[in-house]
C-alpha cells in the first residue's frame, strides 16, 4: 500500500518508496506549480498512464549524467560538426512535449504525457522552471527535449526525434551548456541503455538526495533560456 497525498504540501519519507514497482511512493494530490516544484526538490516526479490517478515516484538507484562527462559518440560527433541544423531553447516548449507524447517507444504502449501532464508543464515554463531544447531543420522542429532546471540541477523528462540523431544533437548541445552554466547533475531518472553510451550512470538515493540539495541551493535563472542560433559544435 502507499499513502494518497491530500491537499497538503507535504510527501511522504522517501524510505517507504517501494522496491517493486521500484520507486512508486504517493498517489494523488494535484499537478500545481508549487506541487511540482516541491516534488523535484525532494527528488520526486510524477509518472502515471491514462485512466489512473496522479503516481509520485523516486526510484534507488537513480540514473544521472554529470555535464562533464558527457561522452559524445564518434559517428554523433561526425553530425555534430556537419550535419545542416539550428538549436534553440524555449522557442516551442508546448510541440516539444506534444512531440514526446506522440512519439512511438519500443516496448511501450501508449504515453504517460498526457493533456493535464503537458498543461502542467506549460505552467512551469510559462513560470520559468520548465526548459525546451529544440532542433531545427529547415525551418522544422524535428527532435529535441524538456525538462524542469532548479538552481544548478536539471531534471530530463523526456525526448523525441523525427529524423534520425535529432533529438541527440539537441541533447548533446544542451549538456554542453549546462556545464558552461556551473549545472552540476542531469536526473535521468531510470537506467537506459540509450543513456548510459552519453556517460550516463546509476547512483544510490542517498548519494542522488545529497547532490540535488546542493545543487539546488545554488542561485540559477529562472526565465526563458536563449541559445546562439548561430553557434556551431565547433566553437
Amino acid at each position: 500500500m502507499i499513502p494518497w497525498l491530500s491537499r497538503a504540501l507535504a510527501f511522504p519519507p522517501l524510505e517507504s518508496a517501494l522496491r517493486e514497482p521500484n520507486g512508486l511512493l504517493a498517489a494523488g494530490g494535484d499537478l500545481s506549480p508549487e506541487r511540482l516544484l516541491l516534488a523535484y526538490r525532494q527528488g520526486i516526479f510524477p509518472w502515471y498512464a491514462p485512466g489512473e490517478p496522479i503516481l509520485w515516484w523516486s526510484p534507488d538507484p537513480r540514473m544521472v549524467l554529470l555535464p562533464g562527462e558527457l561522452h559524445i559518440p564518434r559517428s554523433l560527433n561526425k553530425t555534430l560538426r556537419h550535419k545542416p541544423y539550428e538549436i534553440r531553447f524555449d522557442t516551442a516548449f508546448r510541440l516539444v512535449m506534444q512531440a514526446c507524447a506522440t512519439a512511438a517507444r519500443p516496448g511501450q504502449d501508449g504515453t504517460w504525457i498526457v493533456a493535464d501532464i503537458i498543461d502542467a508543464y506549460c505552467r512551469l515554463h510559462e513560470l520559468g522552471w520548465a526548459h525546451s531544447a529544440e532542433c531545427w531543420m529547415d525551418g522544422e522542429l524535428v527532435g529535441g527535449l524538456y525538462g524542469v532546471a532548479i538552481g544548478k540541477m536539471f531534471y530530463g523528462e523526456s525526448m523525441f526525434a523525427q529524423r534520425p540523431d535529432a533529438s541527440k544533437l539537441a541533447f548533446a548541445h544542451l549538456v554542453r551548456w549546462l556545464d558552461e552554466q556551473g549545472f552540476g547533475l542531469i536526473d535521468c531518472q531510470m537506467h537506459t541503455e540509450h543513456l548510459s553510451r552519453f556517460g550516463a550512470r546509476e547512483v544510490d538515493r542517498a548519494t542522488f538526495l545529497r547532490e540535488l540539495t546542493r545543487l539546488n541551493q545554488m542561485p540559477g535563472s529562472v526565465g526563458p533560456w536563449h541559445y546562439p542560433s548561430e553557434r556551431k559544435w565547433e566553437d
